[in-house]
């Protein structure tokens, strides 16, 4: 089985180490994540420079680029077919709700379901992460679980662990996306020159945490996964926005 692995914390980050180190046994492993910390950056290619890769010491390669650069550089560059699965992460801290337009994590592993490629986003639902080792045993016993019985196609995932122990964990739900209030606003400061500067303001509290949610699931105790679609069609306004264009 080939693997590739990638993140949004950069090739340096202790969630990487302890993905790749659990998944190494499973198959053959290559590791491309960006040089330094792209949290955020979603689903963004670079098209105005070109890319270099590195190898670390570790045998991670490393890219000047975005999460996504890194999976679309790797399967269709460096690796002589593609993979037989994407892992992204150990995401520091949760990517649940609306937080999955933003991340960098889920969109490495949407670049690989883009390419027709089975991929799992796999964040630690802490922003002060402790247990890496348990966010990588369920990412080994989900890859272990594809290997006895694969995907009939390409499917993106979505999975957010506690914080916990392995053996604390309360199972595993199916779950779907919750949703934030927004934003708050930026904030305005001023740098040692006396230049206005602005900072992206704190993410929004928890709008939808219900029963059948991530953020419930996660809350609980519980391993969550949300299988995620590419398709951005409301589908349920379709019929509304052609009568509003026709009259």
């Amino acid at each position: 089985m080939r693997l590739l692995l990638s993140n949004d914390d950069g090739y340096f980050s202790p969630g990487l180490a302890a993905l790749a180190m659990s998944l190494g046994d499973l198959g053959e492993t290559l590791v491309c994540a960006p040089e330094r910390d792209r949290s955020g950056s979603s689903n963004s290619l670079t098209l105005d420079r070109p890319l270099s890769v590195r190898e670390a010491p570790s045998g991670f390669f490393y890219v000047n680029g975005t999460p996504t650069d890194c999976i679309h550089l790797a399967a269709t560059g460096l690796m002589p077919e593609l993979p037989d699965m994407v892992v992204s992460g150990i995401n520091h801290g949760p990517n649940m709700g609306d937080d999955t337009i933003y991340s960098g994590t889920v969109a490495a592993a949407t670049e690989g379901f883009l390419l027709g490629i089975p991929s799992i986003a796999i964040s630690l639902a802490s922003h002060n992460p402790v247990h890496f080792e348990t966010a990588a045993r369920v990412a080994s016993d989900l890859v272990k679980r594809f290997q006895q019985d694969p995907f009939r196609g390409a499917v993106l995932l979505n999975v957010n662990v506690p914080d916990l122990p392995y053996e604390a964990l309360k199972g595993i739900q199916v779950t779907r996306l919750g949703r934030r209030h927004k934003s708050a606003p930026v904030i305005r400061s001023e740098n040692p020159r006396g230049d206005t500067i602005w900072w992206v303001g704190p993410i929004g509290k928890v709008a939808d945490a219900t029963e059948g949610t991530d953020f419930d699931a996660v809350a609980n105790g519980c391993v969550s996964i949300t299988p995620l679609s590419v398709d951005l069609t409301a589908h349920q306004q379709l019929e509304f926005i052609s009568t509003w264009i026709n009259t």
